[in-house]
């Protein structure tokens, strides 16, 4: 049997590697603060359970502004987007640098998460214009290395500074961050506005299916991003945020793997697999012994399945919903994303509050397994 050719069209130009950097400098950032803040509320006074509600205000900010600034992008403009959502993102890190009272960061945390929102959605809306057409799925796999890079070290300098110096330091310096990153998006494609939006409509069923697999994931996520590196405080282990890092080595070793394999011609039929890779990792967290093997083996096996997650379903979306439509179907998957991550932080954060760790991680788990028929759905499509 004759191989088919592999594609032959340009994937890394300039603009694509700025994307890439944008991207790796915002995650790497972002996971700097996730676990920290946490850790500061602890500070001022929160409980256990407590700690987790910043994630939630935060995403739920995210999830609700993501309806909003996705159509807003694609109106004034992506690289508009992108420029004042990091400048914003700044402000309020410089803030949190601030705020003596935990009752400020979590006014703070909802209208920052509607800053999020805007620059996650008008970066995959320019990513877009940016991926050839043919060459899609293996794109955003390339792309999908940005993220978990700024992953696996993110957590591990966030925490090591404010072990030895607390948790202004991090904030100023994260502040700088996104300066730089504002400053870099102006080199960003021309943006691509449409004009006049449609005002808010429900996402049609091309949209709807992605979305509901996507919550179902996030539940576990954010209880994950909110109390693995407590919990490995807890245990005292000497890496407390090995479940971060090695879930992003994890992610980083597939995507290095399905570059090389390729997606084929229909990416969508590996989501039930990669779904269940990672409800395997997340149950192996609650069920293993131990501590610091526990976290690094079951976030290795989570991190591989949980990366190609996205990937598929976002190579999905490129290629069902309308070009000018593109700000408001990544908009809507966010919206799921993040209202699965801020109920997770606060459901299965008191969960873990009143009962343990291993209940949370089972429960986030189950939720996940939860969507494997709409994944099954979806492969089929």
């Amino acid at each position: 049997m004759t191989e088919l050719p592999r594609p032959t069209t340009r994937l890394v130009t300039r603009q694509f590697a700025l994307m890439w950097a944008l991207t790796f400098v915002t995650f790497f950032a972002a996971f700097q603060l996730f676990p920290t803040v946490p850790l500061r509320l602890r500070e001022l006074g929160a409980s256990l359970a407590e700690s987790g509600r910043f994630l939630s205000l935060f995403t739920a900010g995210s999830a609700l502004g993501a309806l909003f600034t996705g159509p807003l992008g694609d109106r004034l403009g992506h690289r508009r987007l992108v420029v004042s959502s990091a400048l914003l993102f700044a402000g309020f890190l410089a803030a949190y640098a601030l705020m003596p009272t935990r009752w400020g960061i979590y006014l703070l945390a909802f209208p920052h998460g509607i800053v999020w929102s805007g620059l996650l959605t008008a970066t995959m809306a320019s990513l877009a214009h940016v991926l050839p057409e043919d060459r899609r799925a293996d794109g955003l796999s390339l792309y999908g290395l940005a993220s978990p890079g700024g992953v696996i070290v993110g957590p591990l300098l966030g925490l090591w500074i404010f072990q030895r110096w607390g948790f202004a330091p991090i904030a100023w310096y994260l502040a700088a961050c996104f300066l730089l990153l504002g400053a870099l998006a102006t080199s960003l494609p021309d943006d691509h506005v449409h004009g006049r939006p449609e005002g808010f409509k429900w996402p049609d069923a091309a949209v709807l299916t992605p979305c509901l697999v996507l919550f179902c994931i996030a539940l576990g996520y954010g209880a994950l991003n909110s109390y693995t590196a407590q919990e490995g405080l807890a245990l005292g282990m000497k890496l407390p945020s090995a479940f971060l890092s090695f879930m992003a080595v994890g992610m980083v070793l597939m995507r290095l793997v399905m570059l090389r394999r390729g997606f084929g011609s229909r990416p969508s039929r590996k989501l039930p697999g990669m779904l269940l890779g990672a409800f395997v990792g997340l149950a192996l967290l609650a069920l293993l012994p131990g501590g610091m093997a526990r976290h690094m083996a079951s976030a290795l096996l989570y991190g591989a399945g949980y990366s190609m997650l996205h990937t598929l379903l976002n190579a999905k979306l490129l290629e069902s919903v309308d070009p000018q439509r593109r700000g408001s179907a990544f908009g809507a998957l966010l919206f799921a994303f993040d209202a699965g991550i801020g109920l997770g932080s606060f459901s299965l954060g008191w969960i873990i509050g009143h009962y343990g760790y291993r209940l949370g991680w089972g429960l986030g788990a189950l939720a996940m397994l939860a969507a494997l028929p709409l994944a099954l759905r979806l492969s089929r499509d």
